[in-house]
């Protein structure tokens, strides 16, 4: 009979908020599959727990899936665990969920700590609808898309980003829209927990350009109308995809999708001296 995997939330910086399930859990199975095995080997040891452990992140995970899952088959009990939090959730492990659900192996969830939960409620932003995000393109032009659809998009965002990224992301907020409602949250459950509430430009401003620290979680409101036109940013997006190959008409047609910045409008500003 084949063994469980089961998908183990972990804190996300507070250890009181490890549950007695969860430690119970990675005590128990035959083999802790985990991001980081130093972090999770020092967690576990926290705990008083000697555990078997194999890595999983994101360059080795679908190489690792296969040895898992033979252990798997063999009747071995696994627990999937991330640096933090719930794992699956912008983090590794979603290639194991799936295999295992193909093969009948049962899946199960011993739930917990999430920082996009946690912030989401902490954010004094509605939490009846929203949205999860996770962390935007690295690239300008994809960046730029994915942030022109947030403007639309009528449910709370949830998005993470790493510190030294934190200004420029709220810069291009503020361009889209800087009096949209937002929240930055910074180390959350930990010592020096933090949340910035306020407009896009208020936040900004508060935050300035010092370097910033710890984990952060952004929230953002939902749109109440019609969505903000930002034309010089659809404008750019399109001379992005000008740059990979796509001729200017079919550019200014495809950003206008994504945007709703008339397509004629972009194509003018791509051509210089075009009327129409």
């Amino acid at each position: 009979m084949a063994g469980v995997l089961y998908v183990v939330a972990t804190p996300i910086g507070n250890l009181g908020d490890m549950t007695d399930r969860a430690r119970a859990t990675l005590a128990s199975v035959d083999l802790v599959i985990a991001e980081d095995t130093r972090r999770t080997g020092k967690l576990l040891a926290s705990l008083g727990i000697d555990a078997r452990m194999r890595s999983m992140f994101e360059g080795n995970e679908r190489r690792r899936t296969p040895e898992v899952l033979r252990a798997l088959r063999d009747g071995q009990t696994v627990a999937l665990v991330s640096d933090g939090g719930t794992p699956l959730v912008s983090d590794p492990g979603y290639p194991l969920v799936r295999a295992c659900i193909d093969e009948g192996i049962d899946v199960r969830v011993v739930p917990g700590p999430s920082a996009a939960i946690a912030a989401l409620v902490v954010s004094g932003l509605p939490a009846d609808r929203f949205v999860f995000e996770g962390f935007l393109p690295r690239s300008a032009g994809d960046r730029r898309t994915r942030l022109m659809a947030i403007a639309r998009e009528t449910r709370t965002v949830v998005l993470y980003e790493s510190p030294r990224r934190l200004p420029a992301l709220l810069d291009d907020l503020a361009a889209v829209d800087a009096d949209r409602r937002i929240a930055v949250c910074r180390e959350l459950t930990k010592l020096h927990e933090e949340v910035l509430r306020g407009s896009v430009g208020e936040v900004r401003s508060g935050i300035g350009d010092a370097p910033v620290r710890g984990e952060v979680v952004v929230v953002l409101d939902g749109w109440a109308g019609d969505p903000p036109v930002d034309v010089a940013a659809a404008v750019a997006e399109a001379r992005d995809l000008i740059a990979d190959g796509t001729r200017k008409r079919e550019a200014a047609h495809r950003v206008a999708d994504r945007t709703g910045v008339s397509a004629n409008e972009i194509y003018r500003a791509l051509v210089p001296g075009r009327t129409g």
